[in-house]
Order: structure tokens, then sequence, then C-alpha cells
């Protein structure tokens, strides 16, 4: 029993003397670090770490500031109202009774065109820029063959082309929004978050190392007769823990910058947009003729 209570002992020794240890290494390379800010170690007195850790540095900050550059835009896919215009204040039940006010309130007893009092039902009021376009042009075109002679309304016609178009569009940019989402914005953060956060905390311990071999040096060299030696293990240890953590932290970066993640990435994002862009195209110029007819003739007879 008393030689298990002398091995506690001992181990809480061992434990305390570490946190002591690291307590104080800790405390030595802030006042180095506040030294060097203030300007008050000489530039000889830092130590030059090596050329190759220095350009990997410069090359990291430059992809970690090109994935915050691009997330700071493109982090907007993951909202779906990105493009909604924020003054409009609208829901389903809001078209639907702006039909039946109107019919209520102008037609009554007036023969109404088949389905002219409702809106297609529409299950989702998804707050986009299409989506709206596609519910305020349907909206307007019932409204215009809601009249008498409705039917020979040629803006309400047209309006009613332009919503099917929308329609499409909208459906399209639902897809859009998930295929960045998934093939572009989550892995990208997630590189930024996971492996060049990993390069940052690599780079961040050999800062701390490179303090405590600097404080170290200032140590010996202020180090009493009776200290030399142990001030001089200290450095001993603190250069050869500094050249294990550049190692470790060139490696890491270098991993880093030849990741082809981020161009897989990027890639996604074009074909996304790329497919929606498309779609619209084909969606708009396969209404434009019959709505630019619609146009021509409603000037015919105008004039």
């Amino acid at each position: 029993m008393e030689g298990w209570k002398n091995l506690q002992s001992g181990i809480a020794g061992l434990n305390l003397g570490q946190n002591v240890n690291k307590f104080t290494k800790g405390f030595q390379s802030s006042v180095q670090a506040t030294k060097e800010r203030l300007g008050q170690v000489s530039q000889e007195e830092i130590t030059e770490l090596p050329q190759e850790y220095k350009d990997l540095e410069a090359q990291v900050d430059a992809l970690r500031n090109a994935h915050l550059s691009m997330l700071k835009i493109t982090k907007v896919y993951d909202t779906e109202a990105y493009d909604y215009p924020v003054q409009i204040q609208e829901s389903l039940s809001e078209f639907s009774s702006t039909i039946q006010n109107f019919a209520a309130t102008n037609l009554k007893g007036t023969p109404l065109s088949p389905g002219a009092t409702s809106p297609r039902p529409l299950e989702a009021p998804h707050k986009t820029l299409p989506h709206a376009l596609t519910r305020a042009s349907h909206t307007s075109s019932q409204l215009l063959i809601s009249t008498p002679a409705g039917d020979s309304s040629k803006l309400g016609k047209a309006l009613a082309l332009y919503a099917q178009a929308n329609e499409t569009i909208s459906n399209a940019r639902i897809q859009h929004d998930d295929a960045i989402q998934q093939g572009y914005l989550h892995p990208w953060q997630a590189t930024l978050s996971t492996s060049i956060n990993v390069a940052m905390k690599a780079r961040q311990a050999v800062r701390t190392s490179r303090l405590e071999l600097d404080a170290a040096k200032q140590g010996l060299k202020n180090a009493s007769p009776a200290r030399q030696e142990q001030a001089r293990l200290e450095v001993e240890n603190s250069e050869d823990d500094l050249v294990q953590k550049t190692e470790v932290a060139i490696t890491l970066m270098k991993t880093v910058l030849e990741n082809p993640e981020p161009l897989k990435n990027l890639n996604e994002l074009i074909k996304a947009q790329l497919t929606f862009y498309a779609a619209a195209a084909e969606a708009l110029s396969g209404v434009q003729g019959d709505v630019e007819e619609l146009s021509v003739a409603a000037e015919a007879t105008y004039r």
C-alpha cells in the first residue's frame, strides 16, 4: 500500500513537472514574441527558417485567400433566396385571392374562361427570382384572360408563354443550386476547414517552436555558469523540435498545394452554371418567337 502511494506521488510529481515546464516554455516564447513585435530583438537573433518553407507559406496563404475570396461570394448558393427581390411580400394564398377578388369585384355575372379564377397549384413557394417571375407572369396572364373577351388578349397569351418558360427555368435553378452545393460549395468549404486548416496549424506549431528556440538561446546567453549546461541542452532540444516541426509543416503544405480537389470543385461549379444557363436559353428561345409574333400582330392591329 505504501509503495502504491509512493508511485502515485511520483507520477503526480512527474506530471506537475511537465506542466511547469510547458508553462515556462509558453511564458518564455510569449515574452520572445512580444520583444520581437516591439523591435527589441535584432534580426540576427531571430532564427531563419528554410527558404523552401517560406516559399510554401506564401503559396498556402495565396491558396487560403483564394478559397476565402471565392467562398465570400459563392456561399450564397447555400441560401435559396439569394436573388429573390427583397421588396416582394407574397404567398400562394395572396396570388389566389388576387384573381378571386378581381373576379368578384369587376366581373360579377360575367362568364369566365375555364380555370381563370385560380392559378395552377404550386406545391412550394420557392423564393427565387425565376419562381417569382413565374408566379407574377402567370397571375398577370390570368387577370387579363379573366376579362370579357379575355381569350383574345395577346398580352395575356404572351405572359402565359413567359410563365411557361420561367417555370422551366425555375426547375433548372433548383437543380443548379443543388449541383453547386454538392459538387462545389460543400467540398470547397471542407478543404478550407480541413487540409488547409491543418497546414495552418502546423505552421503555427513551427512559429511556436521557433520562438521557444530563440528564447532558449537568449536563456543560454544570460545563463549563470552553474546553469550553462542545462541551458545548452534546452537549446539543442529546441533545435531538434524546430527541425521536426518544420519538416512536418513542409510535408503538409505540399500536400495541400498538390490537392486536385479545388480544381475538380471549380469544374463542378462551371458545369452547373453551364447547364442552368443552357436550359434558361433554350426555354426563353422556345417562347420568344411566339411572343414576337403576338407583338407584331398587336402592333399591326393598333396601327
